[in-house]
Order: structure tokens, then sequence, then C-alpha cells
């Protein structure tokens, strides 16, 4: 089932996730409805807060970005493939130089900036069937992996810019917090947003 995407403004996306259990309530379902909506949005990451789930849980599917010829062909063929739910992540080393991409957000339309990541990354996690994992991610995957391990954490990719850049971004951001904006995908919009 494809769910609405929490959209820019709401509270859930700014809020720090809670872990869950193997016996969390109709967690195949969550997951398989994850999939269903990122794809329909045309994602390659999609985070629970995102559908207003303020739990420690997000998927990845970096194969649209193997279309890319920009990248090396073993980077291209490992990202052709990689495809995976992380539960309960924990980030353990980030490590490397500082690189530039360019990012953007379901949960924020429209709005695409240039964000610095590392580019490696160790995580400790959980898969579906909660088997426990610690994995280094490099490059392109690693960059998503930290994109929606920050939404778990209440971070949004514009708090990875500057003041001024944010600044020239509010009306922008502000638009879709309030609904004002044409979404291809359902999006569901704060309600009440005291703060605009």
């Amino acid at each position: 089932m494809i769910l609405p995407i929490v959209a820019y403004g709401s509270p859930v996306l700014k809020r720090k996730a809670l872990p869950i259990s193997k016996d969390h309530p109709n967690l195949d379902t969550l997951i398989a409805n994850m999939w269903e909506t990122m794809y329909a949005a045309n994602g390659v990451g999609l985070a629970a807060p995102q559908i207003a789930q303020s739990i420690r849980l997000f998927i990845v599917d970096t194969a649209p970005f193997a279309e890319d010829e920009a990248f090396a062909k073993e980077e291209v063929a490992f990202l052709k493939t990689f495809k995976k739910a992380f539960i309960n992540p924990t980030i353990t080393e980030e490590k490397g130089a500082q690189w530039e991409f360019n990012e953007g957000c379901l949960s924020i339309p429209d709005i695409r900036e240039n964000v610095n990541r590392k580019t490696h990354v160790t995580l400790r996690y959980c898969d579906e069937n909660f088997e426990e994992h610690t994995h280094t991610f490099s490059g392109l995957a690693a960059r998503v992996i930290q994109h929606e391990y920050d939404h778990i954490e209440g971070i949004l990719f514009t708090d990875h810019l500057s003041p001024l850049k944010k600044r020239l971004l509010k009306g922008k951001l502000n638009a879709i917090a309030k609904g004002n904006i044409n979404s291809e995908y359902p999006m569901k919009f704060p309600v009440k947003n005291r703060n605009r």
C-alpha cells in the first residue's frame, strides 16, 4: 500500500526515533508498504519518520544511481544490487574525506542542494529477520545511508546547509510546510504550523 509521505515542517521529522523489537506489530507489512511508497515516489531511500512512524527503520535501494555514468564500474555494479532494510541501526564510525553531492528528499520536494558527507560509514544494524550485522559502506551507498540515518535522528539534509543557504530557501520550505506545492506522490502536510 502506498502511504503518504510526511512533509517538511511536520514534528515527526525532527524527533529522534525509537528502537523497535522483533515483535513490532505488522513489521513485514510496514516494510513492504515502505518499499511500495518509495518506488512510487521514485526515491532511493525512505525512513519510517517520513511515513509518520517515529521508529528506527529505513530502507535503501540505490539501483537508480547505477544509470549514472559518473561512477566507476565496480561502484555501479554494487549500486545496481544494493537493496536493504535497516532496523535499529547505529553508526559506529564515519571516516574518509568530506565529499559534496547534490541531495534531495521525498519530504522536501523540488529542493536539491549540495551536502558534504564522509566517504565511509560503518553501521551496526538488524535486517528484517532481526539478524545483526556490522558493515562498512562506501561512496554513494554510504551517502544514502547517512541521509536516511539522519532521518531517524531527527535531522534533515537542509540542517547541513549554511545559515545563508537556509535563509535563501526559507520561502520554498514554508510553501512545502503549508502544502503549497504540486507533488507527484501522496503527501501529508502539517495540520498546524505555529512557527511559520
